[in-house]
């Protein structure tokens, strides 16, 4: 029996009710984080065994940055067109279709015997993680209709993906250390033979009834979009406002102005514009590119701190770093409690931000010799930004109808992909602006461009000089530190006042929340 929806209310939900998982679809959850887990994974897993490759394979410059960058731009331009896909064809075929694409990369990447196929084989597995993220969320959207079901499993999906960045690192170094450079990327063949094999019997297929023409067109622009903006912005910490940077960011905004215009006037677009005047769902967008912000950028300064001003090895510094995670454990959960007692959205995501910015300034209290202020303050603000993240992903599905998950999906993480690189790009120039003025002018040019650069100097030169110029660069680069996490602290303030004022007025539904 059905009932005839009320003005306001999501007709979908008024035609099926939501109704309780049971154990096959918290099973199937499980299920869902080892292709998530293995993706966010594999933006990290390559930074200790870069060296190894470099021996074996003896790539150039261009091409070493090509290993490293290509899986994350290849990812960041696809995940719009991959969630519409899922929408129109199913999210549980788009999901076994990209693990058997993962798979076969990972096994071609393992034994690749030249430069340019381990590069080719990154960017299918680039394309294969466009495919998976935004189907897993669109999938746990559909097993929970249960709002406060929903929660909980966004909040666990929220913990995986923020985990796996720090876990690739350590699994990068482990592996590394014992076995060779290839085994980093056969981990991920049990997880996706698990999940093709699993994924039939427990998951839900779910799909548009009636998408409509798919635009073909909207695939170029999308990309040509996202591609030069998140290049440049991932650049401009190392070059600089250079010609070739301000021109990719150019460009990449003419094809994003483009894009919209066409998801506009178009009769069927990737994006509708409907879905951003859903309830809460604009904000959710944008509130978690700003979290993207202050997550990626505190990660350039506290990963180059451990190694290069505590003097940590590779392996070392990534252990270390796991220590912050620890936190990012119990967070999701503790929020997601808190909304469904009653707390309104609008504050524990406020108090998320505020959390953050305290974590940006312990580290800018930070001096050379501060290994656990930084690790503490780390902490800190992954525990924030893990509260924000969780709760706008969960107001952002739950505002999307369910026919359009997968595409709603796609926004949020492509957003969290720009925020990340803004955070970087922003952050990081802040940063190295301070360590230019800071670096002694006769230092050589090597030593004033980077910290690695001064360090590389100061071993060639003579005791005498060689560890005064080290000892400055590391207060150099420290107090740049400071400056970025001054700043940082600053935006998530600011964010945190915009989201108490944009999501008071989003109503909390009695449904969300836990009768006591």
């Amino acid at each position: 029996m059905t009932t005839n929806p009320q003005p306001g209310q999501n007709p979908l939900n008024a035609v099926t009710p939501p109704r309780r998982a049971g154990r096959r679809e918290w099973t199937a959850l499980a299920v869902l984080m080892l292709p998530l887990l293995l993706v966010s994974m594999d933006v990290s897993v390559l930074y200790f065994a870069v060296p190894s490759i470099s021996a074996d394979l003896e790539p150039s410059g261009t091409q070493q940055l090509w290993i490293f960058d290509i899986y994350a731009f290849v990812l960041a331009g696809l995940l719009m067109t991959m969630g519409a896909l899922g929408d129109r064809i199913g999210r549980r075929r788009l999901l076994l279709i990209g693990a058997t694409a993962f798979g076969t990369a990972s096994l071609v990447a393992a034994y690749a015997n030249s430069a340019e196929t381990l590069i080719a084989a990154r960017a299918v597995l680039g394309i294969g993680g466009a495919t998976l993220m935004p189907s897993t969320m669109a999938l746990v959207r559909t097993m929970f209709t249960d709002p406060g079901q929903r929660a909980k499993a966004i909040g666990i999906w929220s913990t995986v993906l923020t985990a796996g960045v720090a876990l690739g690192s350590v699994l990068s170094g482990v592996l590394v250390e014992f076995f060779w450079w290839g085994s980093v990327f056969l981990v991920n063949l049990p997880a996706m033979a698990l999940l093709l094999i699993l994924g039939p019997a427990l998951l839900p297929e779910s799909r548009t009834p009636a998408p409509g023409r798919f635009d073909l067109l909207s695939v170029p622009l999308s990309m040509a979009a996202v591609l030069p903006i998140v290049y440049a912005l991932k650049e401009i910490p190392s070059e600089g406002w250079n010609t070739r940077n301000v021109t990719s960011l150019t460009v990449g905004l003419l094809f994003a102005a483009l894009f919209a215009h066409r998801q506009r006037t178009t009769p069927s677009p990737m994006i509708p514009p409907a879905l951003f005047r859903g309830p809460g769902f604009a904000p959710a967008v944008a509130l978690n590119l700003v979290a993207g912000f202050g997550m990626m950028g505190s990660a350039y300064f506290t990963t180059q701190y451990l190694q290069s001003v505590r003097d940590k090895s590779a392996l070392e510094a990534a252990l270390w770093a796991l220590l912050p995670s620890v936190l990012i454990g119990v967070t999701a959960p503790v929020t997601t409690q808190l909304v469904q007692r009653g707390v309104h959205r609008a504050y524990v995501v406020g108090a998320g931000f505020v959390t953050a910015a305290c974590g940006y300034a312990v580290l800018a209290t930070a001096g050379t010799d501060s290994l656990w202020p930084v690790l503490a303050g780390a902490g800190v603000l992954a525990a924030g930004i893990v509260t924000v993240m969780s709760q706008m992903t969960d107001l952002a599905l739950g505002a999307a109808p369910l026919e359009k998950a997968g595409t709603a999906s796609s926004l949020l993480e492509t957003g969290q992909e720009f925020g990340g690189a803004l955070g970087m790009a922003t952050l990081g120039a802040i940063g190295t602006a301070v360590y230019h003025h800071e670096i002694p002018a006769t230092a050589p040019l090597p030593a004033r461009e980077t910290l690695g650069g001064a360090l590389a100097v100061a071993e060639q030169l003579p005791t005498t000089t060689g560890e005064p110029l080290a000892a400055a660069a590391r207060e150099a680069f420290t107090h740049g530190m400071q400056g970025a996490a001054i700043a940082g602290a600053t935006v998530l303030l600011g964010a945190a006042v915009a989201a108490v004022t944009a999501l008071r007025k989003v109503r909390v539904r009695e449904e969300d929340r836990v009768l006591t």
